[in-house]
Parts: structure tokens; sequence; C-alpha cells
């Protein structure tokens, strides 16, 4: 969707011009130029930042121009108290939760920054290279952007008037990856200069970046345990239902630009322009190879038990019930007992490769004045963002029967497989298997938003007043072609030399260790999946006709919606007994009018549906600092947030799909327009130390979150067909409370060259429950909230000194819950005396097992313009390693990378 839209911003900028219209002289004031240099530069700038701040803000600053402490946005924000985050499938750094909630209203200087038709932003779309500097704020005041329950991230980038003087920073950097065991390039150029022009000072940057990145990230996984007595019968045991792994691994290149435009017409009055482009293009694929055991005809013999033993439900297919067998008590309760190894005979297995042809673009623009006068500041902005991901998938599944498997699910806290002489290595007897599948997609999200903001001095204790305005209109919009077929004449039946398919068909995907050792085994050739005529031969042979699938109109969502927010806020200050407390309190008063749109299949018709809401909240904020001394200072803080619903969930549609493959649940996606929005009271209260050579900070946080929107899976009958259909609901409500301690020191008092070294870390301990009400869809009520570790640490050292610098830093979190797997079909324990209550479903959740991993870096100054740095990510090789449930039930071992760079900056 693309919305072309007019606007006049003459009288805001009118405004600004008259108040300044007496001001003609040439000069201005001098802009001191803010660029620190240096790990410890950059560490003292975080924590004048985060002492002067009316919020609850921790910041990182960039030691230099294009040099962020971390090589990723998201990878630096992990060093944050109370931030935690998550590796993706291409290593990359994802997953940014603030205090356990990803609910956070990302900001770029100050604007509303997201991607495509989400509420969020993705924070790898922007590389650190262009940053200057990121504020995560805590606690809201009114003047922010309303939306982030879980805090504001505001992104900083360089500004001309930041330089004193033509300025020049080209930046190479070397990547090697060992999965990959290939060097990748990312190179980085900053321009930016100042003129004394007719009509004032004029400054103009132009800061540009592109990186290219192969990746590899093997994964085993011992996915849901099935009951031997199906297939086998052999009552009393359970072994895992397949035996598989999967290798994420392609290249994708992240090209970004920006520019800004500044010009001081007079002292007080400034105009300004902004321009950003990230982007993201990827050719890349998941191939899997998976051995499965329960299908007919095939052979097992049982290792030893585990001793791991516990009552369960069990369907008549050797699984949890699900809801329909449940209320028809089609089931019976069984003690099993784990046996992590066993050997299978004449086992169907096959390979698929999951081809991707991904890309994004976002752009960002913006148009604003600002006046500063003696007491009064003015501010007028309009920006627009346009946001557009586009992904086509393309997957064909190959296979054969395997005549010996061994399986060992308990290796080392993961899976351990071998088929002797690597079968799937070889084309004889390969067979098209389960289907072809297409899914094509695209996702977008426009917004213009038009902002207002004043602020005047007074000389009370009220010391500034502020007010603004904002309008948002923001769009999205979502289509998906989605359509799958079984393999010609089923499954196993017709063989791949028999389709005249030749060897540009196949291709060999890299090994994953933990399988055949490492051994590569035949895949459908990823690039023949992504070529027009390799597409056209399989749906041919598939029965499709030729080209891409249209976009299915069942599939087809949109939105509209319209933002109005005000604010009015006031600073203060006064003494009280030699000690001064300052602070604001504020309002910010908001109303949302959204038309969505969708549609579903009822009873084989298309049925479009559209609904249209408004909602209204009044934010109110309250911040104080006590400053007790030149040294100490304590903060309180309370705001009242908000998070709107995304628009995926609010989508009033329902699509479903029959799966091709017999070992994947029919699945489906609902959403429900009647969503509210998420409600937080948040509550801040801070100590703190500063002194000459560092600070140390302690505080205590409380949230309590109402209309949690959970998404709830059960079982619906659609023309005859079970699926298991995914709903939201504003069911739940979750409480978060925990503690966070901060510091830094430099080692000043130490003699000579030992001075140059320093200390900084952090730790975190969370506590967050989910509550709200009792229901089947809350069954979570009283687990913590996903995603979130309980403890949580950063430990770092670092030098600087004669023109060498180096840091280490440790980061751990412990264990947490990834995935909610209560609606699945995994076996699991039941309480002897609710085995039979057909209401209850026992809560199965997927853990990811405690890990650390440490990161480095040297740079060494050969020259004033010239800079040199080594460092690695990941240098220990740490893996992350997950189980369902039960410790003793592993699911997988993900091969996390570790990444060596050398680089070179040049300033001139």
């Amino acid at each position: 969707m693309k919305r072309h839209i007019a606007f006049c911003t003459a009288s805001a900028f009118g405004l600004l011009g008259a108040a300044a219209q007496a001001q003609t002289t040439d000069q201005r004031t001098e802009v001191e130029e803010i660029i620190v240099t240096g790990i410890r530069g950059s560490l003292e700038a975080a924590a004048d930042i985060k002492r002067q701040s009316v919020q609850v803000v921790d910041s990182i600053v960039a030691e230099d121009i294009g040099k962020f402490p971390d090589p990723t946005t998201a990878a630096a924000l992990q060093r944050v108290p109370g931030v935690q985050v998550s590796i993706g499938n291409n290593n990359e750094i994802v997953g940014v939760l603030i205090r356990g909630l990803s609910d956070i209203q990302t900001t770029l200087d100050g604007r509303e920054l997201f991607s495509t038709n989400t509420r969020n932003f993705q924070f790898q779309d922007l590389p650190a290279d262009a940053l200057a500097r990121v504020d995560v704020i805590k606690s809201a005041t009114a003047d922010l952007i309303e939306g982030g329950i879980a805090g504001v991230t505001d992104l900083r980038l360089h500004k001309p008037f930041d330089f004193n003087e033509p300025t020049v920073v080209v930046g190479a950097r070397a990547n090697y990856s060992t999965n990959v065991e290939e060097v990748n390039p990312q190179l980085s150029v900053l321009l930016t200069d100042r003129w004394n022009t007719g009509i004032g000072e004029l400054g103009a940057l132009l800061n540009v970046s592109w990186s290219d990145t192969d990746y590899s990230r093997p994964v085993t996984y011992a996915p849901i345990r099935r009951s031997t007595a199906f297939r086998f019968n052999q009552p009393g045991f359970m072994v895992q239902n397949v035996a598989g792994g999967v290798n994420h691994y392609g290249d994708y290149q992240r090209p970004q630009a920006n520019a800004a435009f500044q010009l001081q017409a007079t002292d007080e009055l400034q105009f300004y322009a902004d321009a950003v482009f990230t982007g993201y293009r990827s050719e890349n694929q998941s191939a899997f190879v998976e051995t499965q055991f329960f299908n007919p005809n095939t052979g097992m013999t049982l290792g030893g038990s585990s001793g791991d033993c516990f009552l369960a439900r069990v369907s008549p297919s050797g699984l949890n019930p699900n809801a329909v067998e449940l209320a028809s008590h089609n089931f019976t309760v069984q003690n099993l007992c784990n046996v992590p190894t066993a050997s299978f005979t004449n086992a169907t297995a096959f390979a698929s490769a999951q081809s991707r042809d991904e890309e994004t673009n976002n752009y960002l623009g913006a148009l604003g004045a600002r006046y500063q006068g003696e007491r009064l500041d003015l501010k007028g902005e309009v920006s627009f963002q346009d946001s557009t991901f586009e992904q086509e998938i393309f997957i064909v599944d190959i296979g054969k029967r395997i005549p010996v498997t061994n399986v060992n699910s308990d290796f080392n806290q993961g899976g351990l497989y071998d088929a002797p002489g690597n079968p799937l290595g070889s084309a004889d007897g390969m067979y098209l298997r389960n289907g072809l599948n297409q899914n094509f997609n695209k996702a977008n999200g426009d917004q213009i938003a038009i902002a207002l903001d004043g602020a005047y001095r007074l000389d009370s204790f009220i010391t500034k007043l502020q007010a603004g305005v904002r309008y948002a209109d923001r769009g999205a919009e979502y289509d998906q072609a989605q359509v799958n077929r079984a393999a010609p004449g089923g499954d196993l039946a017709t063989l791949v030399s028999a389709t005249g398919l030749g060897d540009e068909f196949y291709a060999s995907m890299p090994g994953i260790p933990r399988i055949n050792g490492g051994s590569s085994v035949l895949i459908p050739n990823p690039d023949y999946l992504r070529s027009a005529a390799g597409r056209d031969r399989l749906r041919q042979i598939y029965g499709f006709g030729a080209g891409d699938p249209a976009y299915a109109p069942e599939r087809h969502f949109e939105a509209t919606e319209k933002t109005y927010a005000a604010y009015l806020q006031a600073s203060y200050e006064f003494n009280v007994g030699g000690t001064v407390i300052d602070g604001v309190v504020g309002v910010r008063p908001t109303r949302t009018e959204r038309t969505i749109s969708g549609a579903g299949i009822v009873s084989n018709v298309l049925t479009p549906v559209t609904a249209d809401t408004t909602d209204s909240e009044v934010l109110p904020n309250f911040n104080a600092r006590w400053v007790l001394s030149e040294d100490w200072q304590a903060r309180f803080n309370y705001a009242k947030t908000m998070r709107r619903p995304g628009f995926d969930s609010l989508n009033p549609g329902i699509s479903y799909i029959v799966a091709t493959n017999p070992n994947v649940i029919n699945s489906g996606n609902a959403g429900n327009p009647d969503l509210k929005p998420q409600i937080s009271d948040s509550f801040d209260v801070t100590l703190e130390y500063y002194f000459k050579s560092g600070f140390l900070a302690g505080g205590v946080y409380y949230r309590d979150i109402k209309d949690r929107v959970i998404n709830g899976t059960t079982a619906e009958v659609i023309d005859g067909i079970t699926y298991n259909i995914s709903r939201p609901r504003n069911v739940s409500a979750a409480e978060l409370s925990g503690v966070e301690v901060s510091g830094q020191m430099f080692f000043d008092f130490l003699p000579g060259a030992w001075a140059g070294f320093g200390v900084f870390g952090n730790y975190t301990w969370a506590d967050t429950e989910v509550t709200g009400d009792s229901s089947a869809t809350n069954s979570l009520k009283g687990f913590p909230l996903q995603g979130v570790s309980e403890h949580n640490f950063n430990a770092g050292l670092l030098y600087e000194r004669s023109g060498l610098s180096a840091r280490m830093v440790y980061t751990y979190r412990s264990k947490y819950y990834d995935e909610d797997l209560t609606g699945g079909n995994a076996l699991r324990p039941i309480e002897a005396d609710r085995a039979d209550d057909l209401s209850y479903n026992p809560v199965w959740l997927g853990y990811v097992r405690a890990a650390g991993r440490l990161d480095m870096s040297v740079g060494y100054d050969i020259t004033d313009t010239v800079r040199v740095d080594v460092g690695g990510t990941n240098i220990l090789g740490s893996k992350y390693r997950s189980y369902m449930g039960e410790s003793f039930f592993n699911r997988d071992y993900r091969y996390d990378d570790s990444i060596y760079t050398v680089g070179m900056r040049v300033r001139f």
C-alpha cells in the first residue's frame, strides 16, 4: 500500500520564522563539538548522560566517528542493565527485551521508527557504524512518543553541527566467520562540512555503509517424544518422534545511507532536513535433514531407559491428545520412561531445501525548524516513513528409506545421530517427499507524522513549561500467497530420476556436526528453487500452472490508524536543607482511530471483514531527582504507559493451511480487532554515586501491566479437518519487578601504564509473573514472562593508554523459556488426580539453558588520523542448548558463530 498524502508545514515554519524575524545577525553561538574518542571517553559520556537526564536512562556512546562499542546496535544494547537479547538464525543478535518486555518504542532522533507493518523496529536493520549514540529510556515522560511499556530506545545519528571542521572518515573491516570459514567486507564513509553563506551557516553530512555477510548456523534437534506403544507395541517407553537437524546458511547485504542538512539562519532559528535509508538483501536457505521413526514399516531396538519416568495422557497416535481428543476422552493414561538411545531400521528420511529470497527497504525523511530564544523554544517537524519487506519461500523435500539410524538424544545436552553409509548423500533411489510449498509474502508500513513542541523557561520553582501536539497517520498492509501440494502419487511414490530433473536439481548442503559426523547430504538446489525456470519445472511436476502464485485475498489485510496526542509538562526545582530536588510532572492524552480489513474462508466462500475501533488514554508521569550532594543523587519515577496491539493481531480474518508433512500439525491464525491497548503503571527508584573516576548506581523497578495480549492455540474443525488455530486475547496481565546495579571505574590512582586499566559491569535480577484471568487461554498464569532470564550480568575489563585501547566483556544470562508448547502434541507429565480433568492441559514450555559469551577488541592509534583494531565476538564458542519441559528432554543444539575482525579507520 502506498498512500500519497499532501501536506503543508508553512504555518509551523512561518510561526518559527516570525518569532525570529527580529534576529538578523550573521553570528551564531559556537556549537561545541560533541564527538568523544576512546573507550573511556565513551563510557564517561554515557555516565554523564545518565547523571543529567530527567528519566532513568542508560546510554551507549560511540567511541569515535563510525566506531560503536559493538559491531551491531542489538549487540551494543545487550550491555545495558535490564536488556536481554537472543541470537537469530543468521547469527545476528536479535530479540531485544527491556526488563523482560519486547514492547519497545523505538525512535530515530526522536521520531517514531518501525519495521514494515509491526510496532517494533528490527535493530539489526540499522548498522552500528551510523550511530553516534543510543539512549535506553526506562521511565517515560509526557514529551516522549507513547507506545513503549518496556521503554523507549532512541537512536541518534551524527549531525553536521556536531563537527567544528570539515571531516572525512573512512572505515574498512574484514570479518571472519568460523562457521563459514570466509572473510566478509564491511565499509563505511562519512563526509561533513559547514559553510557561512548569505542566508546563514549551512552544514551538510553524508554517511554511507555497506556490508556483505556469509553465514551458517548448524542445528541438531530432538523434538517431541512419542509413546512406543504406537507402531512398535512396546508400552511403557517414549522416544523422540524424529531425529533431525537444519543448517541455516546464506548471504546477506546491508546497505545504509543517511544525510543531514542544517541551516542556522539566525542565532535563534535553525532549519534542518534528514533522510535515512536502510536495506537488507538476502538469498538464504534452511536445509533440513530428518529421519521419521513412527511411519509404517519401521523397526526399532531400544537402548536402556534413562530412569526419567512420568504419568502422561496418550492419544491413539502416541502423543498428547489435542482439544478434540481431550473433549471426547479419546486417550489413555500411561506411565512412560524416557529412552535416549535407540536404533531404527527402514525409517523414512527426507532432505529439504527451504530457499528464500528476501529484501527490506526502510526510508525515513524529516523537515523541521527549531527556534531557541532566551526563554522561548519552539520546534515544528514533519516526518515520513515507508518500510517494506518482501519474501519468497520455495520448499521441496526429497528422501528415501534409511537402512539403519542410530540416535542418542542425550549427548552433552543435545542429539547425536548416525546413519551408516550416509544414504542421503547419494541420489540413488531418491524420491519426492511430502510436498511442494510456495510462500510469497509482502509487508508494508508507512506513516506521516506532524509534531509541534514548545517550551518556556521561568524564574520560579517551576523552571520550565513544555507543551506539544502530534498527529500520525499510519498504514499497514500484508499480502500472502501460500500454496501447498503433496508429492505426485503421494509420499515416496515418485523417483526423482523419473521426473527428468537433472544434476542441476541437486546440491550438497553444509554438514551438521552432530549428524553423520558433519557429512554433507544432497538437497534440492536452493539456487534452482530460486530460478524462474527451476520453479516452473517443479510446478509442472507437482501439477501447478507456471508463474508465481497470486496473493490470496483471504490472506490480505490492511489497516489505517490515526493517532492524536498532546502533552503538557512542567519542570520544577527547589532547595531542601541544602539539597536540591528537581524533576518534571506531566500528562499526555492520546486518541487512536483505526480501521482494519481482512477476510477469511467460511464454508468455502471468501468473506471480507472490516472493523473500526477507537480508544483513548490519558498518560500521567511524575519524575523527581534528589541531589543529595555533589556526588550522590536519588530518583523516583512514576509513569503510565501504553502499547497498542500489533496490526497482525488485529486482523479480523482467519487463514489456515493443510500440512503436506504428516509429522507437522495443520495450523492457522486468526486476529482479534477488539484487542485493547496494554496499559502499564511503572515505578522506578534509584540511588547513584558519582566520583572522579567512575560511578555506582542501583535501582529497583516495578511494572503492573493490564490487558496483556496472549495467543491461545486451540484445535478447531473446519470443513471436517482439524487445525490448531492461534487467536490473540486480552486475558492476561503481568507484574515485573527487579533490581539493577551498574558501575564503572578507572584506575587513575595506579602508577604509570597501570593507570590505563578500568572495569565496568552491571547485574539485573528480574522477577516476572503472568497474572490475569484464570482461563485455558491464559494457561501461563503464575509463570514468568516468556524470554526473561532471572539473572543477567555483564563484566568488562578495559585498558586505554598511549594510543592503545582494549576491551573484554563477558555477558551471561540464566535459563529462560522461549516457546509455549502447551497447545502442541508433546507428551508431558500430569498429576494422577487431574488426569481425567478434561478442562486441564498441563503447561509445557521450551527452555533455553543458561549461557554466556565473551567478546573482545584491541585498537591502536598509528597516527592522529589512522587507527587499526582487531576483535572477536563469542570467542569461547558458546552454544545454544535447549530442552522441553523436563531438563532431560533435550531439544536444540545450535552452533552460534564466532566472528573475528580486523579493521582500519582513517579520519581526515
